[in-house]
């Protein structure tokens, strides 16, 4: 607790000293890649709630997307990867409607994020944020990785596609396995087997795509699901650990398109 204590008032002196004018300390956009805590808003220290995570910011930015969670909702946007460097405009960030007992924060945290303008490096760790005024409204960490590639080794049944249930008691029910080692995957659509590889990112450690699948072409009487689990795989660029168990697979809005269960 202590150095978490350390850390934010290092973060909050640092911000009395700087400003997004200075060419000093001068960020480029690879610099803001990755995902971030939201450790700082407007000069004041993010306290979480007990058994609650900072609330994070991540930037691909290779795509110019931007996905994170405000405090209680997944958060989603984009920025433009052309810009001019120590600029950003993130827009009106969308997120997810879910309802939590106290929505200060996540109010706060979207507020902000509507004003930033520009960016800086704030010594080695951190990032600033700032407005047009080139007041830093918001400071971030460098987050730890919360999942990592190897969380996905092994055997999962596909429960949920494309936001619907797989039907239990399937004569040959979904699956996909992964060989971390191999960066392949094989498995069960709900009739025909599919195999390819996958595509990770170093640098943002949630990032996932199956760019390279094949299946056999043998017809069954119901393909409905095997189109869903297809379709769905199809589009994912993320992957993340669920509240309530198994891992959960998201497109590149991050919506959930897929739920994974262990084997």
């Amino acid at each position: 607790m202590k150095k978490v204590i350390v850390s934010l008032c290092m973060a909050g002196a640092l911000i009395a000293l700087s400003s997004c004018r200075s060419s000093k300390d001068a960020a480029t956009l690879s610099s803001i890649n990755g995902e971030w805590n939201i450790i700082e808003i407007n000069g004041a220290a993010v306290v979480p709630a007990p058994n609650q995570e900072f609330p994070f910011i991540g930037f691909d930015t290779n795509t110019g997307k931007v996905f994170g969670n405000s405090g209680c909702n997944r958060m989603m946007g984009s920025f433009d990867v052309n810009a001019k460097p120590g600029t950003i405009d993130l827009g009106a960030m969308a997120s997810t409607r879910m309802a939590c007992p106290d929505m200060t924060l996540e109010q706060n945290v979207l507020s902000a994020l509507g004003q930033v303008k520009k960016y800086k490096k704030l010594g080695k760790e951190n990032i600033a944020l700032c407005g047009s005024s080139n007041r830093p409204i918001i400071v971030l960490q460098k987050k730890a990785p919360t999942v990592k590639l190897s969380d996905l080794s092994g055997k999962w049944i596909i429960s949920e596609a494309g936001g619907q249930s797989i039907p239990e008691g399937m004569e040959k029910q979904p699956f996909i396995e992964f060989n971390l080692s191999e960066k392949r995957i094989h498995g069960n659509a709900g009739c025909n087997l599919i195999n390819g590889g996958f595509v990770a990112d170093n640098e943002n450690s949630s990032a996932i795509s199956f760019p390279q699948l094949i299946s056999t072409m043998m017809a069954c009487p119901d393909m409905e699901v095997e189109g869903r689990v297809m379709k769905a795989l199809n589009e994912v660029k993320s992957f993340g650990k669920l509240a309530g168990g198994g891992i959960g697979l998201y497109d590149a809005d991050n919506t959930l398109v897929m739920v994974l269960v262990k084997k």
